[in-house]
């Protein structure tokens, strides 16, 4: 049964109305994990004899003492970017088919997806080099098979915290807290992890119980699902107290204050308009890596940082217009809505957003006030060009969003075009270059008053600029009715 539902996906795939850029993107998608697997199975070389041979070290221990990083990292990843086939599973809940097979060819097929079985990989390529390099077979294969387990187990943690936000907010939290204690040497976490991962190894019969946990979380797990598995589960309404939201003062702006005050309340009240909160306020840190690699502390890359910092949610929400849209977007354009004034609306938004963040960056000057003007000028610029440019890209994004899902694929298929990857030049390419050349000859201040300069050059062309996207928009209006209409 399990090769038959296989054979029917294969087939979906196939016959699908975007089968050319589907195959484009599942080549670009192989030729990425490839790149990973080698990188994977290079860090197993690397861990064991570098360690070894330079640090002269137990490799089994050190790598066990910084295992508890790779956890939560796998849990992460897990978390935001692997979705629950259950959209491929649903049309048969109305066929003769057990649910119990359907549940559990789910669960087996979340162990399939690249991010299951990728890390694996690591720890293939260390247990052979260990086992070449004289380790004992039962005490290493034990490690191997609890180490790899517990990181399987991640599927079955995801799977629960799938829809519950609050509860993975407050683990994150706590693995921050956690991994703060730790660096400042209060809590000495890397040695707990080094105590608990290379036990396998000291004591093999623990691998029994990681074996009787990861069977009794499978058949919770199952349980769990199979109690929510029906086609009319979550359909019946929730009673709660009706209320209306509305910023008064937005009205007096006419159509452009419309606009903004509708896209205000779709950011508070979906789920993926949540996430995109959510991640514009992390991006605020996004500078702080500046601090853990030298690569950071380059002007160019300074810049880029800036450009991220006072811009994230310029870039996650402004580049996904009219995608936001996109199951109301045909009514939109049955009543002549004035393409200019949507746009704009969208475009103060972003740069509110974008002001108050170079706002807040303002604890960047802590680090230097040389480090947080670089990062207001690159504000400056995403104010006055990347907001225009973004919303340009925006017209070749025609990948619809469910906003009450929980969107955690990469590379969708309407999302890839090369237009709008070319325009990644004026909106990150070129700031990087003008500040790095005009700061390498010419100083810091020149570097700044060059960029602010552009920034404010966007600016005051705004209203030609938009003429032109709004052109942009008109020329792709079909294409991107035709992909919002059509789901396959």
């Amino acid at each position: 049964m399990f090769l038959k539902f296989l054979r029917l996906e294969i087939k979906s795939f196939f016959r699908g109305s975007s089968v050319g850029i589907n195959l484009a993107m599942k080549i670009l998608r192989f030729l990425g994990i490839l790149y990973f697997m080698g990188m994977l199975i290079l860090a197993g070389f690397f861990a064991f004899f570098y360690v070894k041979e330079e640090i002269h070290l137990d490799p089994l221990k050190v790598v066990s003492k910084f295992l508890i990083i790779g956890w939560v990292l796998d849990l992460a990843l897990k978390y935001l970017w692997q979705e629950m086939p259950t959209q491929n599973i649903k049309p048969f809940l109305t066929l003769s088919i057990r649910k119990n097979t359907l549940v559990n060819y789910m669960l087996t097929k979340t162990f399939l997806t690249v991010f299951s079985w990728i890390n694996s990989l690591f720890f293939i390529t260390f247990f052979i080099i260990a086992l070449w390099n004289g380790y004992s077979f039962v005490e290493t294969f034990s490690w191997f098979i609890g180490v790899s387990l517990l990181f399987y187990l991640n599927n079955f943690i995801n799977i629960f915290f799938n829809d519950k936000e609050t509860v993975a907010l407050s683990l994150a939290i706590l693995f921050a807290a956690v991994g703060a204690l730790g660096y400042y040497n209060i809590i000495p976490v890397l040695s707990y992890s080094e105590t608990f991962f290379y036990g396998f190894f000291l004591k093999p019969y623990l691998t029994l119980l990681v074996i009787a946990l990861f069977v009794g979380i499978w058949w919770l797990c199952f349980t769990y699902i199979r109690k929510e598995f029906y086609l009319d589960q979550g359909l019946e309404a929730k009673k709660t107290v009706g209320k209306t939201e509305n910023i008064a003062f937005l009205n007096k702006y006419g159509v452009t204050g419309t606009f903004i005050n509708n896209d205000i309340k779709m950011l508070r009240r979906n789920k993926v308009t949540k996430g995109i909160l959510l991640g514009s306020f992390m991006f605020l840190f996004y500078g702080l890596l500046m601090f853990t690699s030298p690569i950071y502390k380059t002007p160019t890359m300074t810049m880029f940082m800036g450009l991220f910092v006072t811009g994230g949610f310029q870039f996650l929400f402004g580049q996904r217009v009219p995608a936001f849209d996109s199951s109301y977007y045909p009514l939109m354009m049955t009543l002549n809505v004035p393409y200019k004034q949507y746009l704009k609306a969208k475009w103060w938004l972003i740069n509110i957003v974008t002001a108050v963040s170079m706002v807040v960056a303002l604890f960047y000057a802590y680090f230097g006030w040389e480090l947080y003007i670089t990062f207001f000028a690159a504000g400056l610029y995403n104010i006055g060009v990347n907001s225009q440019f973004t919303l340009w890209s925006g017209a070749f994004n025609k990948t619809q969003i469910d906003l009450n899902s929980k969107e955690k694929r990469i590379g969708q298929k309407n999302s890839f075009n090369l237009k709008a990857l070319l325009l990644l030049i004026p909106k990150m390419l070129l700031p990087m270059a003008v500040f790095g050349l005009m700061k390498y000859f010419f100083g810091i201040t020149a570097g700044v008053v060059s960029i602010a300069i552009l920034g404010t050059a966007g600016f005051l062309l705004r209203e030609k600029i938009f003429d032109i996207i709004v052109r942009h928009y008109k020329v792709e209006k079909y294409s991107t009715l035709d992909a919002f209409k059509n789901k396959a």
